[in-house]
């Protein structure tokens, strides 16, 4: 399929030919889910951590007689039921993380792709690179572009004086083609792609 190509400065450069087995695909929102889910879970940090019974610092003794006191029979200090004892089934140190097979991984970043498309919300940009690392001009820039919340994905690299443009920016992200993913596409408005990053995209995913 074809698609226009256009500068920073919003004026049309030419077009340029887009896999349809990249950005034409059928468009599945569970295995959109799947990666989501497999995504955010590797970023969970598991640290949670609570005493049990046998890591509470205390005496682990009878704390009263068994009869006479008129109270409940205990056996130990640290039980659950006991004004500070451990904490039962509580949460331990553990890894979120799960494992998702590479070809779901590239199906999930081809649909998140594809619904870009077919929303009319991707963009093709001629090249994402600024002579200087200035922040006002590129949001001049963006301003009449309207992006809103966008997603840039470059080449392989990703020029430095747009990239330190773009850090002051709210609502603007900036990535290599190597760190495409699928919740940083689905998270924005608007995906934006050089010709650099489309052609390292379609190499990535064919």
């Amino acid at each position: 399929m074809q698609c226009d190509v256009i500068t920073l400065a919003n004026k049309k450069t030419g077009t340029i030919e887009l896999d349809d087995s990249v950005f034409g695909t059928e468009v599945r929102s569970d295995i959109l889910a799947r990666a989501v889910n497999w995504q955010l879970a590797k970023r969970r940090a598991g640290t949670a951590k609570t005493k049990e019974r046998g890591e509470v610092k205390a005496r682990k003794g009878k704390p009263f007689n068994q009869k006479g006191g008129g109270r409940a029979r205990q056996g130990t200090t640290v039980a659950p039921q006991m004004r500070g004892g451990g904490v039962a089934f509580g949460p331990r140190v553990r890894s979120f993380a799960h494992k998702l097979p590479k070809k779901v991984r590239a199906l999930a970043l081809k649909s998140a792709l594809s619904a870009k498309m077919a929303e009319g919300k991707l963009v093709i940009l001629d090249e994402a690179k600024m002579k200087k690392a200035k922040t006002s001009e590129l949001s001049k820039q963006l301003t009449k572009l309207n992006w809103g919340r966008a997603l840039v994905i470059d080449g392989a690299e990703v020029d430095v004086n747009f990239l330190r443009a773009a850090g002051n920016i709210i609502g603007l992200d900036v990535l290599p083609s190597g760190g495409a993913n699928v919740y940083d596409i689905m998270h924005r408005d608007t995906l934006v792609l050089t010709r650099d990053g489309v052609e390292k995209l379609m190499e990535r995913l064919k």
